[in-house]
């Protein structure tokens, strides 16, 4: 079943993967059993998500359809983000493929200038972005570990220098259920 997927991903996700993603999605979804397959160094993490979300819309709209994820090769940062929306049951690597975990990055520059009322606005603004941008991060790491032996807690440590791990320590955690 997992040796011809009806969806591949492969490349930085971005806009145009997405779109070519839900291209193939669509096509896919007559089917009753849906293999998707990815290989990624990364990407943008919102888009990632919003590719989960297809895949969950098809799953709603169809209960006797099953998708499955397999990663190839290597499944990086915004592409764990898209596995983890899989069931663990539902998730599979090839044996050589790695993962890459790592927490949500932020890369931005704040002047303070001004009255101090707008420049208390203005450091309250990126805090609230930063708390946000958290908690869709722990949203993504509890759907990762649910059903798995590794706690949320440990992989919080784990992803704060970018964890590396190969398919059969994702297989030892519960992360992934089978390797082909």
């Amino acid at each position: 079943m997992l040796d011809a997927p009806q969806v591949v991903v492969c490349g930085e996700i971005t806009e145009d993967l997405y779109a070519d993603f839900r291209a193939q999605t669509a096509n896919a979804a007559r089917d009753d059993l849906v293999v998707v397959a990815m290989t990624t160094l990364g990407g943008d993490p919102e888009v990632a998500r919003a590719m989960a979300e297809e895949v969950r819309a098809h799953a709603r709209s169809n209960a006797r359809q099953r998708w499955i994820f397999l990663g190839r090769a290597v499944v990086y940062s915004a592409g764990v983000t898209f596995m983890s929306a899989f069931a663990r049951s539902d998730r599979y690597l090839s044996r050589d493929c790695r993962l890459m975990i790592h927490e949500r990055q932020i890369h931005k520059t704040l002047e303070i200038h001004g009255p101090l009322s707008a420049c208390m606005a203005s450091a309250q603004a990126l805090v609230h972005e930063i708390e946000n941008g958290m908690a869709i991060q722990d949203e993504g790491f509890a759907d990762l570990v649910k059903d798995a032996s590794l706690p949320l807690e440990t992989l919080r440590l784990r992803v704060r220098d970018n964890w590396y791990l190969d398919a059969a320590e994702a297989l030892s955690l519960g992360l992934v259920e089978g390797l082909v």
